[in-house]
């Protein structure tokens, strides 16, 4: 069968069972340096980019991509303004809300939130919360008989302790000039449990609109509306076009005054560890280095051999090039099955692992999520292999180039 002949030569050197031990070792290390460093780049870049995703399908996709808030008086017509920011071409939904700032009552326990008061039906348009109402319905805000619902986030029901039909106390405050009176007392039923996980499960409740215009003595009026954009890294600018559409006083928000800070570093950390990981791959890639060095100075005499026989230097350079290319083939290739492997499967090795130690490493109450997510790109692998493959190839060139400077007479005539 026909094999080239410096790939035959290199291969044999690769495989020789009479290699000098420490340079075996080196060459050992530098293999397993690339498939570490490979193997973590991949790793690292899958949950940067499980962030990414759920960054945007789940907390982008209950938070409002943009708020349009009157500064001193509300809507009067809301449904005019909604149809007046459809009109744009990139405004894909919108819907009214009130805020109302207040306490949530259960017996002695208290929990301050902010109840957003929105019409259930217009909010799917720009938010996707009633996809994650777990218990009861998120449509019990469209309730015509009664509209003294609440729907939750989970994190506040086990706070207060609350169940799906209990009655909770919404406290709101109320001020007469200088002074302050007893805040105004309202009960609603919960009629849903949202659960998200992370940090919005602690801050999500929302109220039927009618309710809080009944409270605040707002008939057919609304605080805002919510947009729902096509691009959300253009959300900035779509919604300022689309506020400027509406003949009122605003205040215009996106996003990315709240939650952009999330984006911004989940993109930088990812750069970081380009940068980082990589420089570990080339220090990885320094071991080749010396194990080809070595490798040249052990095999002189058959350097000189090859060459009295006619090699040419394009050859000798071909045989240390695979010779030394077959250590980080072998990193590379280990390296990338490894993490595959590991990012597919890494939010259940996380679990495993908390559930062994006992401890969260991202706790609820402090990050947006409550697990590690995961979300392996073919394009990471593909450029982390590529250019741990290049960078291998790379550090073989002058052990390669030095082969060439061997002399036939001076080694043999030693000999």
């Amino acid at each position: 069968m026909f094999r080239p002949l410096a790939a035959y030569i290199g291969l044999r050197y690769t495989s020789s069972k009479r290699r000098n031990g420490f340079i075996a070792f080196i060459s050992a290390s530098s293999t397993v340096g690339i498939a570490l460093g490979v193997m973590v780049l991949i790793i690292g870049l899958s949950a940067m980019n499980g962030f990414e995703y759920e960054l945007k399908n789940r907390i982008l996709a209950v938070v409002p991509n943009g708020e349009l808030e009157g500064v001193s008086e509300p809507f009067d017509d809301w449904q005019s303004a909604q149809k007046t920011l459809l009109d744009h071409p990139e405004v894909v939904g919108a819907a009214p809300f009130i805020k109302l700032n207040g306490l949530l009552q259960k017996g002695h326990e208290l929990k301050a939130v902010q109840l957003r008061a929105v019409d259930s039906e217009a909010e799917k348009q720009v938010s996707e919360v009633y996809r994650y109402v777990a218990q009861g319905t998120w449509d019990s805000l469209n309730d015509p008989t009664n509209n003294r619902q609440v729907v939750l986030g989970r994190g506040i029901a086990k706070e207060l302790k609350l169940a799906l039909g209990d009655t909770v106390t919404v406290l709101l405050s109320q001020q007469s000039g200088q002074s302050f009176k007893a805040p105004r007392r309202f009960n609603f039923t919960v009629s849903g449990i949202i659960h998200l996980s992370g940090q919005l499960d602690n801050n999500l409740a929302y109220v039927p609109l009618s309710a809080a215009q009944d409270i605040q003595d707002k008939a057919f009026k609304a605080d805002g509306l919510s947009i729902k954009v096509t691009d959300i890294f253009a959300a900035n600018r779509i919604v300022r076009e689309a506020g400027n559409k509406l003949n009122h006083y605003l205040y215009i928000r996106s996003w990315m005054t709240s939650q952009g800070f999330l984006y911004q570093d989940i993109q930088m950390v990812k750069s970081l560890m380009y940068v980082i990981l990589i420089l570990v791959i080339a220090v990885a890639c320094f071991n080749i280095v010396t194990t080809l060095v070595m490798a040249v100075n052990d095999k002189r005499a058959d350097i000189a051999i090859l060459k009295t026989m006619g090699a040419s230097n394009t050859l000798l350079r071909l045989i240390f090039i695979v010779h030394g290319g077959i250590n980080g083939i072998l990193g590379v290739v280990s390296g990338t099955i490894l993490g595959i492997l590991i990012s597919e499967n890494l939010t259940v090795i996380i679990k495993f692992i908390e559930g062994l130690i006992g401890h969260e490493f991202l706790s609820g109450d402090i990050y947006f999520i409550d697990f590690l997510p995961s979300q392996l790109s073919v394009n990471d692998v593909l450029v982390v292999g590529g250019v741990a493959m290049a960078m291998s190839v790379l550090a073989t060139i002058y052990p390669a180039n030095k082969a060439c400077s061997v002399q036939p007479a001076r080694e043999l005539g030693n000999k």
